[in-house]
């Protein structure tokens, strides 16, 4: 069997294994595979394609069997091995923020910027994106081609799974014992998450936005290539599961309707546009577990003649993190492998 020798690093974390599930779902040519965790989870299996594969110590692995190196481990730890695997020869495909803002990497989402793709020679890493910008990004990129767009405002509204498993478990618990009647200690985030909101994710910075909205910002404006874009984000941690979703208010260069803009988003690589009598998605009911992002409530904004105002959402883990590399891997075996 043609195929490419891939390794997963951060295998058993939340986007490590829906990589995984995606690599199987959509037929990835996969020869060997090497799945990399901690050394705690060393003697552990997953299983792909009906096999059991075993877990290996991310410490003491040697790259050079692998050629596609989907990294899914915080950022300290992408800083210190992706280097690694793309000296090794691999093509390095990270979800960690370290090289984001990197000029010899590419920020890449298929939809919205696969131009940039060749970049990647330069340091044989590719970055992807924050869960937060790719989806809406996408949602975007029709109408920044149409008409142009000098203004996002945006506040995003987000599943505690993009914290991590403990996040989860955060929120299965303390939802427990607030029905219970019983005291609870927030462990992961600062403040209760069960039943409440926080409009606090990662670290606040001296301009008093979040590290998580300045993400946003500088994000959005690599991907498309255009510093005067201006964006005010408000990031928000919802008591959901999974699937984020963002309220995105746009202020365009020149005017677009609301059916014209309709009419963009129909034709959307990776858009689902929804219309009706109910024209949203919501992140349980629509997004989780799906690969689509989800566009509804377009309306032209009543406070400014060249607004649009739209919803967006889609599934952190997959469009959001893992799908997103994988669309990263397929167009690069087709275009440079």
């Amino acid at each position: 069997m043609t195929g490419y020798a891939v390794a997963i690093i951060g295998a058993t974390g939340l986007v490590g294994t829906t990589i995984l599930s995606l690599l199987e779902e959509r037929d990835f040519p996969v020869k060997q595979l090497y799945l990399l965790a901690s050394q705690q989870s060393v003697g552990k299996e997953l299983q792909f394609r009906g096999k059991a594969y075993p877990l290996h110590d991310l410490a003491t692995f040697d790259f050079r069997l692998s050629k596609i190196a989907f990294f899914c481990v915080g950022s300290q730890l992408a800083a210190e091995y992706a280097p690694k695997a793309a000296i090794a020869g691999n093509v390095v495909i990270d979800k960690s923020n370290f090289f984001r803002y990197h000029p010899d990497v590419p920020l890449i989402i298929p939809e919205v910027n696969l131009s940039a793709l060749a970049d990647y020679r330069k340091a044989n890493i590719i970055a992807n994106p924050n869960c937060n910008t790719i989806p809406i990004a996408v949602g975007l990129k029709p109408i920044y081609d149409a008409v142009g767009i000098s203004r996002i405002n945006v506040a995003t509204y987000q599943s505690v799974s993009g914290t991590g498993k403990e996040a989860i478990i955060e929120l299965t618990e303390q939802t427990k014992q607030l029905l219970a009647n019983e005291p609870i200690q927030p462990k992961v985030y600062s403040q209760q998450i069960a039943f409440n909101v926080l409009p606090h994710i990662d670290d606040f910075q001296e301009n008093g936005y979040t590290r998580e909205e300045m993400k946003i910002v500088w994000e959005m404006q690599k991907i498309f290539a255009d510093t005067t874009l201006a964006i005010n984000p408000t990031a928000v941690r919802v008591p959901v599961f999974c699937g984020h979703a963002a309220a995105v208010h746009l202020e365009t260069k020149d005017k677009l309707t609301a059916k014209q803009a309709l009419e963009l988003l129909s034709h959307a690589p990776g858009v689902k546009l929804i219309t009706g009598d109910y024209p949203y998605a919501t992140p349980a009911r629509d997004a989780a577990g799906k690969d689509f992002v989800y566009v509804g409530r377009v309306r032209e904004d009543i406070s400014h003649e060249n607004g649009l105002s739209l919803w967006i959402v889609a599934d952190n883990l997959r469009k959001g993190a893992a799908l997103n590399g994988v669309q990263i891997a397929e167009c690069l075996i087709k275009q440079f492998l």
